[in-house]
């Protein structure tokens, strides 16, 4: 039995596990040089034609995100968005 003077033996608690690494969404491709000359071009056409900031904005963003994830080229993603 135990005395009073005694204390209870505690087991230390097991280290808890790492948590995994949070997975990304998506990985982050970039534009290549080229890619970025021929999108400047493109958006200098397309202010000459009219286009006011904010549809530029827009348009870019959406040409920006074809070239990327679908490897498409300037003219290519145009006629994607516009059709």
């Amino acid at each position: 039995m135990m005395s009073d003077t005694e204390e209870p033996i505690e087991e230390p608690a097991p280290a808890p596990e790492p948590a995994p690494a949070p997975k990304k969404k998506r990985e982050g491709k970039k534009l290549t040089d080229k890619q970025k000359a021929d999108l400047t071009k493109h958006m200098d056409k397309m202010k000459k034609g009219g286009m006011s900031g904010s549809e530029m904005k827009s348009h870019r963003m959406k040409m920006m995100s074809k070239m990327r994830n679908q490897g498409m080229t300037v003219g290519k993603a145009h006629k994607a968005i516009t059709s």
